[in-house]
């Protein structure tokens, strides 16, 4: 079962690089984030005519997060995160999907730090703990993925040096990480390299994937149910090259049955 993760950034204005990606690769899931279109504006049509179910949670301007499958029908479970019912922001979307219970995210950015917006990035990622936790004591397999927004070690950020006082890298911010995981989740793609220089996201400034001035910032981490079955992982790196392409490149784990 291939799973992958993809913040499109605009599913509307980069469907032709989206629907060009998911013919090349075949994902049988695929978790989208930053969707940036309304509830109506999804091309709902143009995901179905590519083979696949699909979910999503939309909202104006900005946000947004949206599940595929052709691994079977989509269950949804939940659409917003426990803990704050006055936050209104479409940044989770829950499902289960052949058997397997995954969670889609888009975890806030927090810049400028610190800040209101900060503050806010750090009472989410509380909220994701939580709920991680919950689901742990479920004792089901589990797939949390989608952008983080959290570079969690030096390894994961081009001169790190440079990011010291951004929310993505602020001590908090990967404290808050190392927490989550330290629950009992694995970290797929850091477990499958552990020492590589692995990137998902660059600017579209100076040049940084042409310098590969890269962050890695969308992650996959996995229940002890779904661990075991890790058999392979990585980035479409190249996808960030395609002609209007998103700032992020596909990130994607294969599990065994």
């Amino acid at each position: 079962m291939k799973i992958a993760t993809y913040n499109v950034n605009g599913v509307n204005s980069r469907l032709p690089v989206l629907l060009r990606w998911l013919a090349e690769t075949a994902p049988d899931v695929a978790c989208l984030q930053e969707l940036k279109a309304p509830q109506e504006k999804f091309p709902e049509q143009a995901i179905r005519d590519a083979g696949y179910d699909v979910c999503w949670h939309g909202q104006k301007s900005w946000n947004g997060v949206a599940m595929l499958s052709k691994a079977g029908p989509i269950k949804e479970v939940r659409r917003a995160l426990p803990g704050d019912p006055e936050d209104v922001n479409s940044r989770y979307l829950e499902a289960e999907v052949n058997g397997m219970l995954i969670g889609c995210l888009y975890l806030p950015n927090g810049n400028p730090a610190p800040g209101p917006k900060f503050d806010y990035k750090l009472s989410w990622f509380k909220r994701l703990t939580d709920h991680a936790a919950a689901l742990l004591a479920q004792q089901v397999p589990v797939v949390l993925t989608g952008d983080y927004n959290v570079m969690p070690a030096e390894l994961d950020v081009y001169k790190p040096e440079r990011w010291v006082d951004d929310a993505l890298f602020r001590p908090e911010t990967r404290a808050a990480f190392h927490q989550l995981v330290a629950q009992g989740w694995t970290d797929a793609i850091r477990t499958l390299y552990p020492d590589q220089k692995i990137y998902t996201f660059w600017d579209y400034f100076r040049n940084a994937y042409g310098r590969d001035a890269g962050l890695r910032i969308d992650h996959f981490l996995l229940s002890p149910q779904v661990a075991p079955r890790l058999t392979a992982g990585g980035v479409d790196r190249h996808v960030r090259g395609w002609e209007k392409s998103s700032d992020h490149a596909p990130v994607w784990i294969e599990l065994k049955k």
